[in-house]
């Protein structure tokens, strides 16, 4: 495995190999890997859990970070071009982790450099290490993914964890995928072509809450709408809170990339069904794994 750059990119063995990993690194086995390596950390959008746990993660391997958590420390805000950026940093590091508002910004930067690359999070199309710590996190609570219901409700249209998340999930066999948003924010038609199975759509929440084993929630993203007002429409489309929860299964389980805003009632997180906080933490033991891949166990 050189480049992470889609959610499409993993076959079920290879997502597997990273659980098995990450469960040995959750259990104190660190992979054997060279620590005179460094990593580059390309945040051209701001960020908290990704950048972090990716420099916790590769510190705890032993190795070095680079880099920069916004556009403004960099010289692409003196019109510096960001494929000259790339260039430059790839000179520096071993590896380049980017995040970057543009759809396509880790592929273009795996295309002109020979290090490896790994997509952050690009534009509202990708975000496939977070889909990893989704996936992982719902095999942690149920010990299975094939055979599940899920719920994504939300902003649906500009989520590059929905996107990323639905497409990786084609490598299992989950029971039903429920997309729950707005009209205004529904699923884009091309994302739908792909899957392998079954799934619905609504708006309503309330048809499908009693149904699903995981209700992944979605922040409505304000920086994503390309207009202000599209925005405050449907802003507070969905919250969650304890009555929410009182009709869902017993075991069911809520997942959130975070950061949320009012989507989650803040009296959910001492539910037992709350598991966005363990998401959130398996972002490390994850990226740990796949920094093993990526740069030679």
């Amino acid at each position: 495995m050189k480049n992470v750059i889609s959610s499409s990119d993993f076959t079920r063995k290879e997502i597997e190999e990273i659980f098995s990993v990450a469960d040995s690194i959750k259990k104190g086995k660190r992979p054997k890997v060279k620590g005179d390596k460094v990593v580059a950390l390309a945040f051209f959008e701001p960020s908290t859990r990704t950048f972090t746990s990716f420099d916790v993660a590769a510190k705890r391997l032993g190795f070095q970070t680079t880099g920069f958590r916004s556009e403004h420390e960099t010289s692409v805000a003196k019109e510096e071009s960001f494929a000259d950026t790339m260039r430059m940093l790839s000179s520096y590091a071993d590896c380049l982790v980017i995040r970057h508002r543009y759809d396509g910004a880790a592929k273009f930067a795996s295309q002109i450099t020979d290090k490896p690359v790994i997509n952050a999070g690009d534009g509202k199309r990708e975000h496939p290490t977070q889909s990893l710590m989704d996936l992982y996190t719902i095999r942690d609570a149920f010990g299975k993914i094939d055979g599940l219901t899920i719920g994504i409700v939300g902003d649906l249209k500009y989520g590059r964890t929905v996107h990323s998340l639905m497409s990786m999930l084609t490598a299992f066999k989950p029971k039903r995928v429920h997309l729950v948003s707005p009209l205004q924010l529904m699923l884009p038609r091309n994302f739908l072509k792909g899957l392998n199975y079954p799934y619905s759509e609504t708006s309503d929440l309330g048809k499908v809450i009693a149904d699903v084993d995981v209700l992944y929630a979605t922040r409505i993203q304000k920086e994503r709408f390309p207009d202000e007002m599209e925005y405050n429409k449907v802003k507070e489309s969905y919250r969650i809170d304890c009555e929410t929860v009182k009709r869902m299964k017993e075991r069911a389980i809520i997942l959130h990339a975070l950061p949320r805003i009012t989507e989650i009632a803040r009296e959910v997180d001492r539910t037992k069904n709350a598991k966005y906080f363990e998401q959130a933490r398996n972002g490390v033991p994850i990226r740990m794994a796949l920094f093993s891949k990526v740069l030679g166990a």
